[in-house]
């Protein structure tokens, strides 16, 4: 067993770990938890997020959920919902997942059985680097089509295209916006302004890009 401590995040990595045992772990934690668990081909991560990922997290899902209002999206949150296949010995909880492309077929969906059901269209990850199990080749093997990573202040986002993620300066599901630059900024602004004014500066800066005008 090794157990990493990051500024974000606690991680315990525990090596030859069967399918089995992890979903016996899985099992047993149940849904009523804050730890995150990834597995890939044996070796299991538990990770612990502390405040700061936290906050940075659910500040990035109320972006979304304006940049879906703004834009005139549906979408399904999913939060931290355990996407795994046996067959594939990977499984992962990211920080957040959204289906949006997706949602109509799974607006309806109370479980998600990733070996009959699409994976969400949206992941995301904060404070990416600290993790210890490289996450981009499980959502790879998923066939998760766009992940955003937040490595304070940085922000990537990642779209699948013929087999391998390619690096976006910008987001192919809202409209093309340049997120990954303007998310960071509006993540800062934050902590100077609060986060409902920087909530309410969001929203107009994407009516401003998409042709609306601000009341």
């Amino acid at each position: 067993m090794v157990v990493t401590a990051a500024t974000s995040s606690q991680r315990v990595i525990l090596p030859n770990i069967s399918w089995q045992t992890f979903e016996t772990i899985l099992a047993e934690m149940g849904d009523n938890r804050a730890t995150r668990l990834a597995y890939d081909h044996g070796t299991l991560e538990i990770m612990t997020p502390l405040m700061p990922h936290e906050h940075n997290k659910r500040l990035i899902e109320k972006l979304i959920d304006n940049l879906a209002e703004e834009l005139n999206l549906n979408l399904k949150s999913t939060g931290s919902v355990t996407c795994k296949r046996p067959d594939l010995l990977r499984g992962v909880e990211p920080d957040s997942s959204f289906y949006i492309q997706n949602e109509p077929l799974m607006r309806h969906k109370q479980h998600l059985d990733l070996t009959q059901d699409p994976p969400p269209d949206l992941v995301i990850e904060v404070d990416y680097t600290s993790a210890s199990v490289d996450r981009m080749p499980i959502y790879l093997a998923l066939g998760i089509v766009e992940v955003w990573r937040y490595d304070e202040p940085v922000m990537q986002i990642y779209q699948l295209r013929e087999g391998v993620y390619v690096p976006c300066d910008v987001s192919p599901t809202f409209a093309n916006l340049p997120l990954t630059t303007e998310i960071p900024r509006f993540l800062q602004e934050s902590l100077k302004i609060g986060e409902i004014p920087m909530i309410r500066s969001f929203r107009g800066w994407v009516r401003q890009q998409s042709g609306f005008f601000v009341e």
